[in-house]
């Protein structure tokens, strides 16, 4: 609902302001801003509570990413999935090659896409909503699981509009690319889990990893 109806805002909001496609200097949203308060000191504020908006999700996904690594790693009591090394810690419980690793990822990103936020937005999208129909179809499943139609068909028609949006950003070309690498981070993951033996619980594992 939250992002429906920013999504549906701003739509409104382009559409009442004539703003179109923005050029590669900018961004709808920052047309938009521009376009309602003018080149004011108003603006620059929206510009710069944008930019600390993105550096908190910078900074929430360099918290979360590593620590999946680390989950993922297992303990001394569970075998994991990844390299036990993703799991080392430092005594601020920073799990400091995981941190590496993400952090080369991200770079690698990056210079593939030159630094051009509306490239990098193409490959992000297909992944966001892969994750999305992934847990959705999860999300079905369980509730049919459950004996709970209403939350089922909730979640199955979600899905459907994510696996519509996903299609659509698919239909570009090039996303295609952030899928095939999805489709091999997945199949490389179920591997490791095989080789290990099929272990369960990460909520344990990190937990355990914490207390540790």
């Amino acid at each position: 609902m939250i992002v429906g109806g920013l999504t549906l805002a701003l739509t409104a909001l382009a559409v009442q302001l004539h703003i179109g496609i923005p050029g590669a200097d900018s961004t709808q949203i920052a047309d938009i801003a521009h376009a309602a308060a003018g080149p004011g000191w108003l603006y620059d504020a929206f510009q710069l509570t944008s930019s600390l908006l993105l550096l908190a999700a910078a900074s929430s996904s360099f918290q979360a990413g590593p620590g999946l690594l680390k989950a993922l790693s297992g303990t001394l009591e569970r075998p994991g999935v990844l390299p036990p090394v993703l799991g080392r810690t430092n005594r601020h419980h920073t799990p400091y090659w995981s941190v590496v690793v993400y952090l080369a990822a991200a770079a690698v990103i990056i210079v593939a896409a030159a630094g051009q936020e509306q490239e990098l937005v193409l490959f992000y999208a297909v992944a966001v909503f892969v994750s999305f129909l992934v847990g959705l179809l999860a999300m079905t499943r369980f509730a049919r699981t459950e004996r709970k139609p209403a939350l089922a068909w909730l979640n199955g028609v979600a899905a459907a509009a994510v696996a519509f949006t996903l299609v659509v950003n698919l239909l570009r070309g090039w996303p295609v690319l952030s899928l095939v690498a999805t489709l091999l981070i997945a199949a490389g993951l179920y591997v490791r889990w095989n080789r290990a033996g099929r272990p369960t619980g990460i909520e344990d594992v990190e937990a355990q990893a914490e207390a540790a």
